[in-house]
């Protein structure tokens, strides 16, 4: 036996016997059981591809912690910045009473009252609106984006924030590494040197890159002066006005004035903490708020952090609280067994659920996993629409003409457990009806599949979807 060959059965013993250990760690976490058959699968039919692909994604966040001691390194000894400056309404005798309690109680949320709320549906109004609040800010403009682009849209933006640090207004970003991979280093180190606070969430460097990808800030916010805030699916990007290549850009955000926008303020300070390693004197930042509207809210954020899943929680309870109808949008749909049983029991109790998602997506993998969940929507009476004017990157809720959900968390697993994510969760009947009525008007934009249609596709393609669904814990 020659040399190279014994190299090459010891490699492979020891190939075998990791393979076996990571297949008796990830049963013996008691996983969700279709995550545990996805990566005994994985690890056992995709040799040496299936351990990197397990080493990049495959850990269990909520049982190793490793998240947790990345997310903390540097604040040994420190205390949690506490913000006890919310203004809380005391939870009427409604009917989202369980809900509010639910939010309250995993994501600590209290119910804000008294908000002015305003949608925007496309990326020009979302930035002219934002560029001008930004112009005229005074005090300070905090910035908490995924995405923020070395582009037209983001060097507009950093001109204008430049120009406000030179006016003495103080300006902090925080930016996803991941997200932003793409953007020119050299475009955060010029905010950096016109006085412009930046921090890069969890930086991505080898040999760290397996522990961190797999975490990241999805969240889109912005808050001006603590008296206006933005929050929803929109990131800093040409892409959100231009569209792409097969048709439009359809989003949703939406801007806050009163006291919801400290809800937004406690997301953005307890991240800067998490970034910078430093807190802030908070007073100065949660200025006395006025009564600008009728709308009461919640700000609930999730991470792997945290003991509970508070998004998925809060849509389940938000399904389960419809009588009339419930209609969602989302760009990529690989949600939870608890979601799809919310949806399929409220459309068989007589409520009108309908789920519109994208016919073509940015990540055609995704929407071929997406597309495996549409049959047993169907046959339990949920009606699906395909968005095809371009591409629906919308994250919107809206219920019986009393309820509406929007935010940066898509309806999948990676938002509900993996994504650091907030949405706002508005009781305000004429919000709500606002919200129905775009819902409506992109019906027009969609077509309808019925359960006869879908199942008239060709079997590789309805395999090759099963495939990807199959896969889902790698999404």
């Amino acid at each position: 036996m020659s040399f190279g060959t014994i190299i090459l059965l010891v490699f492979q013993i020891l190939y075998i016997g990791t393979i076996i250990g990571l297949i008796t760690v990830i049963i013996s976490e008691n996983r969700n059981p279709q995550k545990t058959i996805s990566w005994v699968l994985v690890l056992t039919f995709l040799p040496v591809v299936g351990l990197i692909l397990y080493l990049f994604f495959g850990e269990n966040h909520r049982k190793v912690r490793r998240i947790s001691k990345l997310i903390n390194k540097g604040l040994e000894g420190k205390d949690i910045p506490y913000f006890g400056l919310l203004y809380e309404q005391e939870a009427p005798e409604d009917r989202y009473k369980k809900l509010k309690r639910l939010l309250k109680t995993v994501g600590y949320a209290p119910v804000l009252a008294n908000s002015k709320v305003d949608i925007s549906t496309t990326g020009k109004d979302k930035f002219d609106r934002l560029f001008m609040d930004i112009d005229n800010a005074t005090h300070h403009i905090h910035l908490l984006y995924y995405k923020i682009a070395d582009d037209k849209i983001g060097n507009r933006l950093k001109d204008l924030l430049v120009r406000k640090a030179m006016d003495g207004v103080e300006v902090r970003v925080i930016y996803d590494d991941v997200g932003s991979l793409k953007t020119n280093p050299r475009f955060f180190k010029e905010m950096q040197e016109a006085g412009i606070q930046t921090e890069c969430f969890l930086p991505i460097s080898f040999p760290y890159l397996a522990r961190r990808v797999n975490y990241r800030n999805h969240r889109k916010i912005a808050v001006i002066d603590g008296r206006v805030g933005y929050i929803g699916g929109i990131n800093i990007a040409d892409s959100y006005i231009e569209g792409v290549e097969w048709g439009v850009w359809r989003d949703t955000c939406i801007r806050l004035e009163g006291k919801g926008v400290q809800g937004l303020q406690v997301v953005f300070l307890l991240d800067w903490y998490y970034s910078h390693k430093e807190g802030l004197n908070a007073t100065p930042y949660f200025p006395s708020s006025v009564s600008l509207g009728n709308n009461s809210l919640q700000i609930v954020s999730s991470s792997p952090l945290e003991e509970y899943e508070n998004l998925t929680d809060g849509f389940f309870q938000a399904i389960n609280t419809a009588t009339e109808y419930v209609y969602i949008q989302t760009p990529y749909f690989i949600p939870s067994d608890s979601i799809i049983k919310a949806m399929q029991t409220a459309a068989m109790s007589g409520v009108e659920v309908y789920l519109t998602i994208p016919e073509r997506s940015d990540n055609f993998f995704v929407n071929a996993a997406t597309f495996s969940f549409v049959k047993v929507l169907l046959r339990h009476q949920v009606k699906v629409f395909l968005y095809t004017a371009g591409f629906l990157h919308s994250k919107m809720v809206v219920a019986d003409d009393s309820l509406l959900i929007i935010g940066s968390a898509n309806m999948d697993i990676r938002s509900f457990e993996l994504n650091f994510e907030t949405s706002a969760f508005i009781y305000d009947r004429d919000t709500a009806t606002k919200g129905k009525s775009i819902y409506l008007h992109d019906l027009e934009d969609c077509r309808e599949i019925t359960l006869e249609d879908w199942e008239k596709r060709s079997p590789l393609r309805r395999y090759f979807e099963s495939l990807m669904r199959l896969l889902t814990p790698l999404f």
